[in-house]
């Protein structure tokens, strides 16, 4: 059994290692670096270099690594070791400053969105100095941004930090104005991740799952989730002793793994951390990824991060359970004290509210993927529909202020802000409603609709800009006020009215929402296409652009980064559907058919006919040339949809007519799939990689 205090950390070169191998002026130097951005020198970074080396090479590193977060989605390293040459065929082990603060990395193969030519290589890493380097493997890990020779973020990494900052600035002007002395506001993120366990045995047999993620065909078991007999019960030995070697390695590394459980679907998982600071839970979320991944293998398993991995039962979400909090350890999500606090808490709680209405478009947008297109509105995922739950208590309140009415749970007079009549608003007292999208916990907001597989730096780029949008209008009319309280009753009340239909309690998963939401006139798009259509209007690229997130540049590349990705993952989802059903399903088919006619032939011989024998040969029979004929009609769409230019069109091709087919397909193989016998099967079976992990 691990230390957990002692091995806690033992793999980052954190605060603690920094003030023991520093020295106090250069830590000092390095911490006003981390908390305000102030540049170091080249000495200091010298010193912090060589004291980063010796810790390294201390604990086992021979390289050194800058590692980023290109727009693939995953992360990146090159690594590079200490040695250099010493006079004598000998060597030295040396780290510079600048080799710390910079690298240069080739750059031209990372997708770019067409901003750059495959002859302009040349990237920059630049050391954040906010998230601790650590050790992977044999490499010492330095976390960086990536950008382009001419400044343009080439990663998800840069503009995070730049909404954090945005955020900050803007909140501190918020604050100011309730005589609140904050020197700094930090958004805070603790995300849960959903994850399957197979038998890596099962996986290699799976040309579908080996190929893109998900099962492709795959007939529903006897047996799913219907009985509620996975979620939260006793986990199985072997996956036991994988989450354990799990939490050792992510907690050598810093990684705060606070929770472990079985979720809904059998062969289902997650992990929770402790909260921390966006940034550093993007990192680290990367890692545990990837570590997920790593161990998963040392056990005989195989992790599965897509977000449908298959039909039929719950698929993995990343709930992104978003804060933000002050130097002081004030939580500006969290309802106060004191009158003063309260009004305080209501203003940040009118600006989220203003944000996610106004923002619907570039919230769908930011979780968007092929992945999570199956995802969202199926089994406890949230619809694609935007909204916001706030819970009973908060929403009567919400409404008394708009209203102008009492507030009868507290037995108040009319409501109103900043005053004495302003009732003590309930702490921790709403359900987490899982049908939500955006869900108001207590303290923070939960934003389920982010995908399993998702980077979360986007999701929280977009929220930090949207939040910082909003308080940006507020303390621009805020700051003009003659009669503050009196203002900010107003403001209040005019948004919540203004924003009122994007707060719902009720049921998401209900078909009836689907009306209602439409007749609030919020936004569904359905799917990745469909929203990212919308990602260049000019209410968004004016938001982006004016909050510092990202140059219009930088949102055309993502806009055609996230789109072509998308038509790639269809394109191999489809050829690897394709080889399957002429390589795997129609031969197993005709293999077992055969078997049948032997059958029949030699039953015949003896009983004259057999009529279970026929009729089940001549349904084999229908379905294979069924699926052969919606095999080649899926073919040839695909041909048409490949020799599409516009991105745009192609996505959209894709989503409404490859996909439909790709339904149809699978919906006749799995007929199939149900009726041969189980030697004769080409490939596990839902029930193998569901029930096989014990």
């Amino acid at each position: 059994m691990a230390n957990v205090p002692e091995i806690f950390g033992s793999r980052v070169f954190n605060q603690q290692v920094m003030k023991k191998m520093l020295t106090s002026k250069v830590y000092k130097a390095l911490k006003h670096t981390m908390e305000d951005g102030t540049p170091l020198n080249l000495d200091a970074a010298n010193q912090i270099a060589e004291a980063m080396k010796n810790w390294a090479i201390a604990n086992g590193a021979t390289h050194y690594t800058h590692w980023f977060q290109p727009l693939t989605g995953i992360t990146a390293e090159k690594h590079d070791s200490f040695l250099t040459p010493a006079p004598e065929g000998k060597i030295i082990m040396s780290f510079s400053g600048k080799e710390l603060i910079k690298g240069e990395p080739d750059a031209s193969s990372f997708p770019n969105g067409g901003k750059r030519s495959t002859f302009e290589a040349r990237g920059y890493t630049v050391w954040d100095p906010t998230s601790y380097p650590f050790i992977k493997d044999h490499s010492l890990c330095i976390p960086t941004a990536f950008c382009s020779y001419n400044g343009e973020a080439l990663d998800k990494k840069t503009p995070l930090l730049r909404s954090m900052e945005t955020l900050n600035e803007q909140a501190l002007r918020v604050l100011k104005l309730f005589g609140n002395n904050a020197k700094h506001v930090t958004t805070t993120m603790g995300p849960e991740q959903e994850y399957f366990l197979v038998d890596e045995k099962l996986y290699q047999k799976r040309k579908d799952l080996k190929m893109t993620g998900r099962t492709l065909f795959g007939a529903k078991p006897v047996k799913g989730q219907e009985m509620d007999d996975q979620y939260f019960a006793a986990i199985k030995p072997r996956v036991i002793e994988y989450m354990e070697e799990l939490n050792t390695e992510l907690w050598k590394l810093g990684i705060y793994s606070k929770t472990e459980h079985n979720e809904a679907a059998p062969a289902q998982h997650e992990m929770a951390p402790i909260f921390t600071t966006s940034n550093l839970a993007a990192d680290q979320n990367q890692l545990t990824m990837e570590i997920m991944k790593k161990v998963a293998r040392r056990h005989g398993l195989i992790c599965l991060l897509h977000e449908k991995p298959f039909e039929g039962v719950n698929g993995s979400g990343k709930h992104n359970n978003w804060s933000i909090a002050t130097d002081k350890g004030e939580n500006l999500f969290a309802p106060g004290n004191t009158p003063n606090e309260n009004a305080q808490f209501l203003l940040f709680l009118t600006a989220v509210i203003k944000a996610v209405d106004d923002n619907q478009d570039l919230l769908r947008c930011c979780v968007a993927s092929a992945g999570n297109d199956h995802r969202l509105g199926a089994h406890e995922a949230p619809p694609a529909i935007m909204s916001i739950y706030v819970g009973d208590e908060l929403e009567a309140i919400l409404e008394a202020i708009k209203e102008g009415t009492e507030y009868g749970a507290k037995g108040k007079s009319k409501m109103s802000i900043g005053v004495d009549v302003l009732p003590n608003i309930p702490k921790d007292s709403t359900d987490r409603n899982r049908t939500s999208p955006f869900a108001f916990t207590g303290n923070r907001f939960e934003f389920r609709s982010v995908g399993s597989a998702l980077s979360i730096s986007g999701p929280n780029t977009t929220l930090n800009a949207i939040l910082a949008d909003a308080l940006k209008q507020f303390a621009d009319e805020l700051e003009k006020s003659s009669n503050f309280e009196e203002d900010l009753n107003k403001l209040v009340k005019r948004e919540i009215t203004a924003h009122w239909r994007i707060l719902f309690n009720g049921n998401g998963y209900d078909e009836a929402w689907v009306k209602e939401a439409e007749d609030r006139g919020l936004i569904n798009y359905r799917t990745t296409p469909d929203a990212m259509a919308h990602y260049m209007d000019p209410k968004n690229v004016k938001l982006y652009t004016e909050m510092g997130i990202y140059t219009e540049s930088e949102m055309q590349s993502h806009f055609d980064i996230k789109l072509e990705k998308y038509c790639q993952v269809l394109n191999i989802e489809v050829g690897t559907m394709l080889e399957m059903v002429n390589k795997d399903i129609i031969p197993a088919a005709f293999k077992y058919m055969n078997v049948l006619a032997d059958t029949e032939f030699k039953m015949q011989r003896v009983f004259s006919l057999c009529d279970a024998g026929l009729n089940m040969m001549k349904k084999l029979n229908d379905l294979i040339n069924e699926l052969h004929i919606k095999a080649e009609e899926l073919s040839s769409m695909h041909e048409k949809v490949k020799t599409i230019n516009s991105i745009l069109e192609k996505s959209k091709n894709y989503a409404d007519s490859i996909l439909p087919q790709m339904e149809r397909v699978r919906e006749v193989a799995d007929s199939i799939e149900v009726l041969l016998g189980e030697e004769y099967k080409p490939f596990p079976s839902y029930e193998d990689l569901l029930f096989s992990v014990q």
